[in-house]
């Protein structure tokens, strides 16, 4: 199960450095001048997860493997890339195939750094991609809306449906508004997603800031926090360039580093952390003597669905999850100790996992 998180932003803001740092490579091209980055780069990135340590250590697993998360680098939109500007069009191509937009934001002063709006503003910035993004969505169905009519008219349900989504949105984008503000029942919510509109997608803002900011950001970076509030969206604040040095220190190294600069983690891992926790995922274990594995899933999945990430045929022949809290087995230092406390569980196929859970699936073959 695979999940997206595209990194978005006006050309020169970071994206790339950033991205770079994120996946420990070079392979996306950070240059001062835009659409340096012409094709999207994917890099798959460990979800730093303390909880699985701890439970390979209690189990002596030979191997740690942690869940991940991906993310795309996409090159840099400008004003009118909904109408094609830039490479416009390509690039909201490739928003449109990621799950959620970590959209990065200025927010630092570089005279030798040059922004392609020529000022340093933020929220001006943030406004932009927005427009574009909803301008794209706009065009998209105002094109489609016509032929959907017709099927609604002549009884399709699912395009009935879909013509009533389809007009919640158009009335809040033709005032401005992103789709992600459409109120969507749960039963509604597949086939919303199916109208592929990029200002639906949620958003997480990485306020990119210069390095003695790196802690608690600044004036620029608040004003993005202020703005996050407004719309009920996540922020973090990061440097860059800091992470890009750390990114390729050794481990011991890394720590020093970031001890000497008055940081406890690399800003990295709260970004990390936020696009997880902006696409509602949650992480159950399997662990044992080969190998200790974290697994994502989506808040509110039932057993039977968690256990077909790891092979369908779990989840066709799935019979019960022996269950343990991640509190339970530590504290019983391991299953046999939560087993005696009355800690393991027996939980069917409408169980719902939780965030933590210590998992050991029983099916039929």
């Amino acid at each position: 199960m695979g999940f997206k998180c595209g990194i978005v932003g006006l050309p020169n803001v970071g994206k790339s450095t950033l991205f770079n740092a994120l996946t420990q490579t070079a392979a996306a091209q950070a240059a001062n001048y835009p659409f340096c980055t012409i094709e999207p780069n994917v890099g798959e990135v460990a979800v730093p997860d303390p909880r699985l340590d701890t439970l390979a250590e209690i189990a002596s697993s030979a191997q740690i493997i942690p869940t991940r998360l991906t993310f795309v680098d996409i090159a840099g939109l400008v004003r009118g890339a909904s109408q094609g500007e830039g490479l416009g069009n390509q690039f909201l191509a490739n928003i449109r195939e990621c799950d959620a937009i970590a959209h990065v934001v200025r927010c630092f002063e570089d005279g030798d750094i040059t922004h392609v709006e020529g000022k340093i503003s933020p929220l001006a910035d943030i406004e932009t991609i927005e427009t574009e993004l909803m301008l794209a969505d706009l065009d998209s169905l105002e094109k489609r809306v016509g032929a959907i009519e017709k099927k609604a008219k002549g009884g399709d349900k699912e395009a009935k449906e879909s013509l009533e989504l389809m007009n919640r949105a158009l009335v809040l984008l033709r005032e401005g508004k992103p789709a992600r503000l459409v109120e969507v029942k749960p039963e509604e919510e597949r086939a919303f997603g199916m109208l592929g509109l990029l200002s639906s997608k949620p958003v997480l803002y990485v306020c990119n800031v210069e390095e003695g900011s790196a802690k608690d950001g600044n004036s620029l970076s608040d004003q993005v926090f202020d703005q996050a509030a407004k719309e009920g969206a996540k922020a973090v604040v990061v440097s860059a360039k800091i992470e890009s040095e750390i990114a390729v220190l050794p481990p011991g190294e890394q720590e020093e580093y970031l001890e000497a600069i008055g940081l406890f983690e690399p800003g990295l891992n709260r970004v990390i952390r936020a696009g997880y926790d902006l696409l509602k995922l949650v992480t159950y274990f399997t662990v044992g003597p080969k190998e200790a594995r974290a697994w994502t899933i989506t808040a509110g999945t039932r057993a039977p669905a968690a256990a077909g990430v790891i092979h369908s045929d779990f989840e066709k022949g799935f019979i019960r999850s022996e269950t343990i809290a991640y509190e339970d087995y530590v504290r019983g230092k391991g299953e046999a100790g939560a087993r005696e406390a009355g800690k393991l569980r027996l939980e069917g196929k409408d169980y719902v996992v939780a965030d933590g859970d210590v998992l050991h699936f029983r099916f039929n073959t």
